[in-house]
């Protein structure tokens, strides 16, 4: 049985969490979303950077002139307790706020807004043996926009028409992912990560005037290093830094920190997963699997795997348990 899904306001059943063909979003792509993690650590479930996860949820709403009508606090309420009635211990969160119903144009703001918060089960996102092993990429023949073609700021559902056509390629041609260069020919970004690079113990990553999706994993990556005593540049990088580069590696919510073992067959260090790679993962894991959380990014939630698919909301007002006053950031 599938969880139910948060659905402005109720939890409303799998098969029933649906939308008319002529809804905006499907003709216009005009959603934004967020990707979280809900971790089964060893001090119980807990949700990874959820309030800043769903801030840039609002402000992506507000770029795209999309008011959804529930604030940060009301979000966190109905995530938590989506969470709590899915009965997974572990999962992915997915709130998406979209345009629906209304004149059929390009101009939306005539048109409904709606807002649905799903869970699923979702292990890793690069394969099983990715983090330990690597991932071999290529660089994309799809360059990211130039900054004032659309805010890529914001997660929005229309900049990953972009995002699958470098996916796409990349199964194609026998790998994993593609490395997309900027406008000016710079590193940016993978389809769905975010990007690293280690030269003789520095550590380098593209800046957010590269259009990158400024990324929540990132900034925890890069407290973790700065913290680990290693220099972070956020600087432009032409490409051929990827084959001389002592390490890189991904990050994100699904990807979380997954090194890279070859870019177009050249092979990155001893082609394996580096030591700078290798540390960061295990300060990270130490935070969302031994549930160890110095900076206050989890956000404790109570599951109970019998809990899954309870009955909907009677007043259709999101609450969670007493679990959602956990520690925020």
């Amino acid at each position: 049985m599938q969880p139910e899904i948060w659905y402005n306001g109720d939890l409303i059943s799998y098969e029933d969490a649906k939308i008319h063909v002529l809804s905006h979003v499907v003709h216009y792509g005009s959603s934004v979303f967020e990707g979280i993690r809900c971790y089964q650590t060893e001090q119980g479930s807990a949700v990874f950077r959820l309030d800043e996860h769903l801030q840039r949820l609002i402000d992506s709403a507000k770029i795209h002139r999309m008011d959804s009508g529930y604030d940060l606090q009301a979000l966190r309420d109905a995530s938590l307790r989506t969470i709590e009635n899915s009965g997974l211990a572990s999962c992915y969160l997915r709130p998406v706020i979209f345009r629906g119903m209304g004149p059929m144009g390009v101009d939306p703001l005539e048109n409904e807004v709606n807002t649905f918060i799903a869970v699923w089960e979702w292990g890793a996102y690069l394969g099983e043996e990715a983090i330990t092993e690597g991932v071999d990429v290529e660089v994309a023949s799809w360059q990211r926009p130039a900054p004032n073609t659309h805010p890529t700021t914001a997660k929005a559902a229309g900049n990953y028409l972009n995002a699958s056509l470098v996916k796409m390629d990349a199964h194609k041609n026998g790998v994993t992912e593609g490395i997309m260069l900027s406008v000016d020919g710079k590193l940016s970004e993978g389809s769905g990560e975010n990007l690293f690079l280690v030269k003789d113990g520095t550590i380098y990553t593209a800046p957010t005037d590269a259009s990158i999706l400024n990324g929540i994993t990132r900034d925890a990556v890069i407290t973790l290093a700065e913290e680990r005593g290693y220099e972070i540049k956020e600087q432009s990088l032409p490409r051929e830094m990827l084959y001389i580069a002592d390490e890189l590696f991904f990050t994100g919510t699904a990807a979380e920190i997954t090194p890279i073992r070859s870019v177009d067959h050249y092979e990155i260090g001893e082609g394996t997963r580096g030591p700078v790679a290798e540390e960061l993962q295990d300060a990270f894991f130490d935070v969302v699997e031994k549930g160890r959380d110095p900076h206050g990014w989890l956000t404790p939630v109570d599951v109970d795997p019998s809990s899954s698919g309870a009955a909907p909301s009677s007043n259709g007002q999101a609450s969670a348990s007493s679990s959602s006053e956990g520690v925020t950031a």
